[in-house]
């Protein structure tokens, strides 16, 4: 609720004669990528809000973690041939040894 009984739309013009503008964007999911794996919001609420020339985005909504790899695709190729193992083989052994493409090696042999 907005304070000493503003409405919504008083409360809308008294921020634009501050200089603050808010928009809603139609977003379908926003996705925070962080060092150890990433949060995603599905279908989530998000306002854009341009105060002194600066954008700031305010994103409401459920996040839900998800693990990251620490090891491309491209590591998973070198592992297979260098072992002459299965895809899936390489990709586990590179879990195990938190993406040590050298380590995953020597694991498979």
């Amino acid at each position: 609720m907005f304070p000493g009984g503003v409405n919504p739309k008083q409360m809308a013009g008294m921020m634009k004669k501050m200089g603050i503008s808010q928009v809603n964007l139609p977003v379908r999911k926003v996705i925070l990528e962080m060092a150890d794996g990433n949060l995603v919001i599905e279908n989530p609420d998000v306002m854009k809000i341009k105060m002194q020339g600066q954008e700031s985005y305010q994103i409401t909504g459920e996040a839900i973690e998800e693990a990251t790899e620490s090891f491309s695709e491209e590591d998973i190729k070198l592992v297979v041939e260098k072992s002459g193992k299965s895809e899936d083989e390489a990709r586990k052994a590179l879990e195990n040894s938190d993406g040590d493409i050298a380590e995953a090696i020597v694991e498979l042999q």
